[in-house]
């Protein structure tokens, strides 16, 4: 069974991504958080992908995240999986990165025993210097969250669609970043993104600093067998 609350926050998080008329997310029919839960959705039987797919999918997800939010996190806490994800709302993204983000979940992983001292320490020392690392100030992006290949979806007109959303306020970098971790977007999709809606200098060399959440909410999720990934990514940050 999902956790109680679940269903809810993916249905409010789908019509939030709606909002942006920026990219499809299939309609919310039906909800209940009620034994059992369910929830509803409209059905988009995949078609072929149409020629221009890739493309479609950068420039919509620029406009997406050009639609904005009222802030960094958002007025709902929601999930990552099966994970909380609390979106304590924020002016601040490395503040809002820390508190929100990598902190609880290196306190769940460490609770676990999954993350050793070393990685804990130099966790810490990433969050002495978290704030010349984000990158240059932005405003708040609407992002989808958890933006794996699996989340993706081809609806029955050959266009891209976008499901199971974990959204928030937050920078753009880290939609981006996720896409990148487990593959199954093709370089034409980020080529498009970055045509629309250029990246700032740097963003590159933030990948692995945008990565680490999804990383640890894997070791959450899975096991200590994505603890050498978030060493490694912990490398090019510190």
């Amino acid at each position: 069974n999902p956790p109680p609350g679940m269903f809810e926050a993916e249905a409010r998080g789908l019509r939030w991504l709606a909002e942006a008329n920026a990219i499809r997310t299939p309609r919310v029919i039906a909800i209940s958080d009620a034994r059992p839960a369910y929830l509803a959705l409209e059905l988009m039987t995949p078609a072929k992908r149409r020629a221009a797919f890739d493309e479609t999918l950068g420039r919509s997800l620029a406009a997406l995240h050009a639609y904005g939010a009222p802030s960094f996190g958002l007025d709902h806490d929601n999930f990552i999986g099966r994970l909380a994800q609390s979106n304590s709302v924020s002016d601040d993204w490395a503040s809002f990165y820390w508190s929100s983000r990598l902190e609880p979940q290196l306190k769940l992983a460490k609770d676990r025993g999954l993350i050793d001292f070393a990685t804990r320490s130099a966790f810490n020392a990433l969050q002495r210097v978290l704030p010349d690392r984000v990158g240059a100030a932005e405003p708040p992006s609407r992002l989808h969250g958890d933006l794996w290949g699996g989340n993706l979806h081809v609806d029955d007109e050959g266009q891209p669609a976008l499901i199971d959303p974990a959204v928030y306020g937050g920078h753009r970098e880290i939609d981006l970043a996720m896409m990148r971790l487990f593959g199954g977007f093709g370089e034409r999709v980020f080529a498009s993104y970055a045509e629309a809606r250029p990246l700032a200098p740097g963003a590159g060399e933030r990948i692995a600093l945008y990565q680490l959440y999804p990383l640890l909410v894997h070791v959450n999720l899975f096991g200590g067998a994505y603890v050498g990934s978030v060493k490694r990514a912990l490398l090019d940050c510190v």
